[in-house]
Parts: structure tokens; C-alpha cells; sequence
């Protein structure tokens, strides 16, 4: 895929995103390209010395070799993968550490490992 083929959306203010971290976030070209909603997102310790929320956000059928080449995911504000994908809003203000996965068209779940991710694209 082009480096800029990404998804066209009407980017609307969803979030307050008043935290000391940045709001970058790292997202897989399987959301922002191919139209897949996030099926798992975790946040880790934001990179320092840069504008980093800490959140990852990823469809859930990426393999290593996908995540491996850093051509497959971009950085992004939270906020605008809010507007990809409304269902993460009432997470984003999650710890560091929080991992959810998606159990259903609509609701995500602590991650435990116990379960599938539901991989779902959007629908246009």
C-alpha cells in the first residue's frame, strides 16, 4: 500500500486529552488503511522526549512480520484514532499498563489472555 493511503475521516474533537504525557499513539495500518476497528490496544510506558500517550492501538490480526516492518503503523494524536474507531473513548484515560481487548462489535474487555480478539472492520 501508498505510504499516504490512509482511511479519509471527518476528524471532530471527541476527547479532552489534558494528560502531562503527550497525545501521539502508535496504530496499525490495518485501522487507519485497510478499515479494521481495534481490536486490542495497550498502553506502555510513553517513549521519553517525545509527544507519547503510551497507547498502542492495533486490529488484532497483525503477525510478527507485519509488526516487525515499521512501514505498517504510523503515529497518530489519540484523539484522531478516537475518530477511527469511538469505541475506545471510554478507555483513554486508562493506567499505563491497561491492555483491553475487543469481545464484540462493540465492547472491549481487560486483557487476560483467556480470550479471542473479535476482529471486525468498520462498517462504511
Amino acid at each position: 500500500m501508498e505510504k499516504n493511503n490512509f482511511i479519509k475521516i471527518n476528524v471532530e474533537k471527541l476527547i479532552d486529552w489534558n494528560e502531562p504525557v503527550g497525545d501521539g499513539c502508535i496504530v496499525s495500518d490495518k485501522i487507519t488503511k485497510e478499515g479494521f476497528k481495534v481490536g486490542y490496544m495497550y498502553r506502555e510506558q510513553p517513549d521519553s522526549g517525545r509527544p507519547d500517550s503510551g497507547w498502542r492501538f492495533l486490529a488484532g490480526n497483525e503477525d510478527d512480520d507485519y509488526m516487525d516492518d515499521p512501514n505498517n503503523h504510523h503515529v497518530f494524536a489519540v484523539n484522531t484514532i478516537c475518530n477511527y474507531d469511538r469505541d475506545i473513548i471510554p478507555y483513554i484515560h486508562s493506567d499505563i499498563g491497561s491492555a483491553y481487548i475487543r469481545t464484540d462489535s462493540n465492547n472491549f474487555e481487560i486483557d487476560d489472555s483467556s480470550k479471542p480478539i473479535y476482529i471486525e472492520k468498520q462498517k462504511n
